[in-house]
């Protein structure tokens, strides 16, 4: 017998609607009895809401003014750019706001739109919600330290004065590159190349501390700092001073060659005394040529006990490897050989040639060429080293300080080759020398320190191209107009036109290089504090 199952009836439950007291419509119940046209008919919820305001914006530095006195940075369409435009909207305390974001206008317009959604109560505690667009006019007005560089270039109040007594730039240069990469001279008003060193001019005495203490973790220097009395008012007790730090750097570098002194030496563990400097960072590494020991001095320690190269890099002269034999094992990117080597202008002329001992034993071989200092022909005016000679020391006819591609580099320049990458630099005043319009010998020696300027930059970029872990502290830039470059890079080790291999020659590999120039508004003959330069092959 079937089972009659009886479903149980539920009642459909419809929602009332009642009519619009103004308009007569349909609606849903609600506090005021009225549609939501005739509640915005009757009330405003953003009458009270400033529709058009101005925001001050310095064009110098792209800083906008945050009332009374305060310059903020924000970059367009940001968060920190909308924060600051709502909050100076007046009436927006009297409602809800539910959203804010920007309306896209033209860069040239000055123009700012932001759209806004805010919720109020109306009637008998309806809510209501509502969007407007609030216009903002972007008046352009100088800030106070634009306004003062502006008026007096010269208006500074501390001054952080670097210098380094060596007859190159190169450390200028790589010191340039650290200051761009961590942004170091964010705070500088302005900066200007002297002889010796670069003066950098800060609008108060902590940003010249701040880059002060920078110098210091990257470079080994010493400074010191002195104040002038510009101006005092004797009734409220007040005093205007300006400061200037002198920074000294170490005039140690690399490749150079030194004797220690003696009580130096002994610290260092009997090490040398003729050793070669291969780094130069907050510290220096020096390399005994004989043993393959290292040893780090930082800047206190040098500077208690000062000492001067033998011979710099200018001094280099060219050598050619006629056999190479190692002698133990390697320490490191370091192995002990002997080589025997022949100065290349003297190959094919006679047979003088040189047994010394090397640190290249993994980089050279046969018939390679080698740059190096020639002791038996260099004029040596050291107090330290007329020390050691008269105890006994026997001084080597040669020291090998690096492989040299000279050779690989003139076949590159000779094919029109180019490198693929890019170095930003910075905007800097002239050099403090005699211009062009005054005496002839004023104006030679000008030209002739443009080229030693220029030679220091290409034996600076050849370093990075050799040297991978000073390339990694650098910021290096793709360089779109010459895929030719990158191509050759991509196929480095092609045969060239004469048959050889160049796969021996240094090169920045691609993927260290950083992408998207424009988007980091690097573009060559761009207006503003930065540029690019291009870093041609060497003749």
């Amino acid at each position: 017998m079937a089972t009659e199952v009886q479903a149980t009836f539920l009642p459909q439950h419809t929602q009332g609607q009642v009519l619009c007291c103004l308009c007569g419509m349909g609606i849903a119940p609600n506090p005021s009895n009225m549609c939501v046209n005739c509640i915005r008919s009757q009330v405003d919820i953003t009458e009270p809401i400033q529709k058009k305001a101005a925001v001050m914006w310095c064009k110098e530095c792209g800083r906008y003014l945050n009332p009374p006195r305060q310059w903020i940075v924000a970059q367009p369409e940001s968060k920190e750019l909308l924060t600051h435009c709502i909050k100076r909207l007046k009436g927006l305390s009297k409602v809800k706001l539910v959203d804010a974001g920007f309306i896209w206008t033209e860069p040239h317009s000055r123009r700012l739109k932001v759209k806004l959604t805010v919720q109020g109560e109306v009637l008998n505690g309806a809510i209501l919600q509502e969007s407007l667009v609030i216009e903002y006019i972007v008046e352009t007005h100088m800030c106070p330290d634009c306004a003062r560089v502006a008026a007096n270039p010269n208006v500074w109040n501390a001054c952080a004065q670097v210098r380094q007594h060596v007859p190159h730039k190169r450390t200028f240069f790589y010191l340039e590159q650290l200051i761009l990469k961590f942004n170091a001279d964010a705070n500088c008003l302005s900066m200007k190349e002297i002889h010796e060193g670069v003066d950098f001019y800060f609008s108060s005495k902590s940003h010249a501390l701040k880059f002060v203490d920078f110098l210091q973790t990257v470079v080994p220097v010493r400074f010191r700092h002195d104040k002038q009395l510009v101006s005092h008012n004797e009734h409220q007790g007040t005093y205007n001073y300006k400061y200037t730090f002198s920074v000294e750097i170490v005039p140690i570098c690399k490749d150079d060659l030194i004797c220690l002194p003696q009580r130096v030496a002994n610290s260092l563990g009997s090490l040398g005394p003729i050793v070669l400097c291969t780094r130069v960072t907050s510290s220096l590494t020096l390399l005994d040529l004989n043993t393959l020991r290292t040893a780090q001095i930082d800047a206190n320690a040098y500077w208690r006990a000062p000492y001067t190269p033998m011979l710099g890099s200018r001094q280099l002269v060219e050598f050619v490897v006629l056999d190479i034999e190692l002698l133990g094992p390697a320490h490191g990117k370091h192995a002990l050989a002997e080589a025997q080597v022949v100065r290349a202008s003297d190959f094919g002329s006679n047979d003088k040639s040189y047994f010394v001992k090397t640190h290249l034993g993994q980089v050279l071989h046969p018939g390679d060429t080698a740059l190096g200092y020639d002791l038996t022909t260099a004029n040596l005016v050291d107090p330290e080293l007329e020390r050691c000679i008269n105890k006994g020391m026997t001084v080597p006819d040669v020291v090998l300080v690096r492989k040299s591609y000279e050779e690989a580099r003139r076949k590159q320049k000779k094919r029109g080759a180019k490198r693929a990458w890019k170095l930003k630099r910075i905007n800097q005043a002239g050099v403090e020398e005699d211009t062009p319009s005054e005496a002839g010998p004023g104006r030679k020696g000008r030209r002739d320190e443009g080229g030693q300027s220029q030679d220091d930059m290409e034996r600076f970029l050849q370093e990075l191209e050799e040297d991978p872990e000073m390339r990694a502290k650098v910021a290096l830039y793709k360089d779109g107009k010459y895929a030719a470059a990158m191509e050759q890079i991509a196929h480095r080790h092609a045969m060239t036109e004469d048959g050889e291999e160049e796969g021996d020659l240094p090169e920045v590999p691609l993927e260290e290089l950083l992408d998207d120039m424009a988007g980091l508004q690097l573009d060559d003959g761009a207006d503003g504090s930065d540029g690019m330069s291009e870093a041609p092959m060497a003749d």
